[in-house]
């Protein structure tokens, strides 16, 4: 029996039409994308699905299996570094280099921390001459870390990119979650970002659907203890609403640490009986716009990390679009330079 209104399952409905979107890519794709430091391939997902070809490297095993059992583009396991010599043809690079040592959660080593992606990915830049690259990374280099991204955007520059960067919300692209991320996007001056709806956001309730209120045998709840712990750590930080999942409004971001840890922060739901579980790995992909047809390789922990982790990729399927319009742009510029010449 359903516990949905009409209306509410229309909503679903509509999420899971956002969801086709990310139908499974073909072969036929182009023109080339190198999806950098591409985890399990959240962001390359939506670049297939606006019509690219992609070109994953990753350094850890299950996400590249996973890359290679989704998409349609190769993934490439290897550790990238500043001397890492690519394949050559693509128009556009991407990727989220590693963000420990700018999050917010983290140490925020910045670029001293042996763990920063950044060197290797502006070589790759450096390398390749593409057309225009795309970075995506955590909230927290707009802040604390702000003279870094300033420094990164100079030299993009000094590569001869105009560079813009954004802070932008997954919430604003039809992605149920809130989740805010820096975007750079350095190009030919052609860029135009994408336009987010900001009235109409989807709902942990629109995404989940009935899973949101079904207890399966394979489900962990928290035990007794851990709710006492919740509700001290939640009275002490004077929290106004409880962090559990709320199905009338988009979930918390996720990451890691609350979707793989049994931490305080975990992210979880309140079942109708006042019993608490913890989110299932098919949720959180569902809350990270991931298509129930995407699997995920590796054990679960390998799996929430991988999810925690990726792009979303409703929001990366909106950016894709955008770099495409770049393109067509960029590309009608050079065909008329020598009709304007000749003029």
């Amino acid at each position: 029996m359903s516990h949905r209104r009409p209306q509410e399952e229309e909503s679903i409905r509509s999420y899971s039409e956002r969801l086709d979107e990310l139908r499974r890519p073909t072969a036929d794709l182009a023109p080339l994308v190198l999806d950098l430091f591409a985890g399990c391939g959240g962001l390359a997902l939506g670049f297939e699905a606006a019509g690219f070809a992609t070109h994953g490297f990753e350094i850890d095993p299950d996400c590249v299996a996973t890359y290679r059992s989704n998409l349609s583009g190769p993934c490439t396991e290897m550790r990238l570094t500043p001397e890492t010599r690519f394949p050559g043809g693509a128009s556009v690079v991407i990727g989220g280099p590693p963000c420990q040592p700018f999050s917010v959660g983290g140490s925020q080593g910045g670029r001293d921390d042996d763990r920063n992606g950044f060197p290797a990915f502006l070589a790759a830049v450096d390398q390749l001459d593409p057309d225009l690259a795309l970075i995506e990374n955590v909230r927290g280099m707009m802040y604390r870390n702000r003279s870094y991204l300033d420094s990164v955007a100079g030299e993009l520059r000094g590569m001869g990119y105009e560079v813009d960067l954004e802070l932008l919300n997954a919430k604003h692209f039809g992605v149920p979650q809130n989740r805010e991320r820096v975007i750079i996007a350095a190009h030919r001056g052609c860029w135009h970002w994408p336009e987010g709806d900001k009235n109409g956001a989807v709902t942990a309730g629109d995404a989940l659907g009935e899973m949101a209120f079904e207890a399966p045998e394979d489900s962990r709840f928290l035990t007794p203890s851990m709710d006492r712990y919740i509700a001290a750590y939640e009275k002490k930080s004077q929290c106004v609403r409880p962090r559990d999942l709320h199905l009338d409004r988009p979930a918390r971001t996720l990451t890691c640490r609350n979707l793989a840890g049994a931490t305080s922060d975990m992210q979880r739901i309140r079942l109708s009986d006042g019993r608490r579980r913890r989110l299932r790995l098919r949720e959180a992909a569902r809350l990270q716009s991931f298509p129930d047809w995407f699997e995920f390789t590796g054990g679960e922990q390998s799996a929430f990390y991988q999810v925690g982790n990726a792009v979303p990729p409703l929001f990366a399927l909106r950016l894709a679009e955008a770099v495409r319009k770049c393109l067509v742009v960029d590309e009608a510029d050079k065909k008329n330079e020598p009709a304007a010449a000749s003029a």
